[in-house]
């Protein structure tokens, strides 16, 4: 055997799968361990700053190029690179387009890939199908949030927006916060929000699952809330929560669309982010305001700063809370609102694991790069 001679392991979906991809509790686990890493800042990700969400090519409107992409709703290319530390010590980059016309052909909105790499000689260990991995990461971060920021003997969920972010968000709450028994459902269309219930009581059937005509009645009386709905730009678009309806102690997950009272906000609301970086960057790459066109909270909390209405410093960080250097829930009476922006980190953290365990159980197909490389 040369030593230049190059494998990599192939993962399909099924691979993926079977190496334990939609294991929900062990990406809990493996999600507080990178945000552990993240809180003493042992990673990396993309841009000038280090913490960019990744580097995005989108389309024109018009273009004299007849074979050229035109723009259209989610409809982009994306790499999302990073380095994780800890337990980790590993370095990948997921690589997707987008296009909303896809579900016209039965597929994903997204497709998604990752590449997991030697850190030393940027060599291939895997080459992994995404999909999944992407989803499970996305819904395990909330339910971190909730190991460490709802109430312990939470009970009741109100779930806003009935689509895939929310079906790993729910089996991920369930996770770390098992003492939840009822679970009450709003979305725009009645088909996918029925199918939502008959998925979720199915796997839970201890559950009492219902589903709600009004927002308000998914907000009033829930320990945490969920929002995930995906919405066109402009803050007339974006759900929006009334802080009459969300009781004391609860905490609001959001990883998508929301608008908010500012003086809830500013002064009656405990914030958490993701990661206060992300945000900063996000300040850097969008400037203000910028909450029309990218309707996140983290960005709703940029354009606020940018007023000169908030401090950065009222903002805690999730990572700092789970190393140990922020405190978790402080009162059973804060209402605590957690921002969600989506991390190359999280990917690279699940990747990792999910890679690991593959080669310990002879899962997926070895392919050849190359014997010795033609150039060197």
């Amino acid at each position: 055997m040369s030593d230049q001679r190059i494998d990599f392991l192939y993962l399909s979906e099924d691979d993926m799968i079977a190496a334990g991809v939609t294991d929900m509790a062990a990406c809990v686990n493996s999600m507080s361990d990178m945000f552990a890493a993240l809180g003493v800042g042992d990673y990396i990700m993309g841009g000038a700053s280090r913490n960019s969400h990744g580097i995005i090519i989108d389309f024109p409107e018009v273009s004299p190029f007849p074979n050229m992409p035109l723009a259209g709703p989610d409809r982009r290319f994306m790499a999302m690179p990073a380095y994780i530390g800890g337990q980790f010590d590993a370095i990948g980059v997921k690589w997707y387009g987008s296009n909303v016309a896809n579900r016209t052909r039965g597929l994903p909105r997204s497709i998604h890939m990752f590449t997991l790499s030697d850190k030393e000689t940027g060599a291939p260990l895997a080459l992994m199908s995404a999909n999944l991995l992407s989803a499970y990461r996305t819904g395990a971060i909330p339910g971190v949030a909730a190991r460490y920021l709802a109430k312990k003997d939470a009970r009741v969920l109100g779930i806003v927006g009935p689509g895939v972010m929310n079906t790993t968000s729910l089996e991920a709450f369930l996770v770390t916060r098992p003492s939840i028994e009822r679970v009450k459902v709003f979305g725009r269309s009645r088909c996918s929000t029925q199918a939502f219930v008959d998925r979720a009581q199915q796997q839970n059937p201890r559950l009492r699952i219902e589903i709600v005509s009004e927002l308000e009645d998914a907000v009033r009386g829930s320990d945490i809330v969920s929002v995930a709905t995906s919405s066109a730009a402009g803050s007339h678009n974006y759900p929006f929560i009334d802080e009459r309806w969300i009781q004391p102690g609860a905490l609001v997950s959001v990883p998508a669309t929301i608008n908010f009272d500012p003086e809830f906000v500013l002064k009656r609301a405990r914030n958490v982010a993701d990661s206060i970086r992300l945000y900063e960057t996000y300040a850097e790459e969008l400037g203000a305001p910028a909450h029309e066109d990218v309707g996140n909270l983290g960005v709703f909390w940029n354009d606020l700063i940018a007023a000169g209405r908030m401090e950065r410093s009222t903002i805690d960080d999730l990572g700092r809370i789970a190393a140990g250097r922020e405190p978790a829930r402080i009162s059973d009476d804060e209402i605590i609102l957690f921002a969600v922006g989506g991390m190359p980190v999280q990917d690279v953290a699940w990747a990792t694991s999910v890679y690991r365990t593959a080669v310990e159980r002879g899962i997926g197909t070895s392919l050849n790069l190359w014997e010795k490389p033609a150039l060197a």
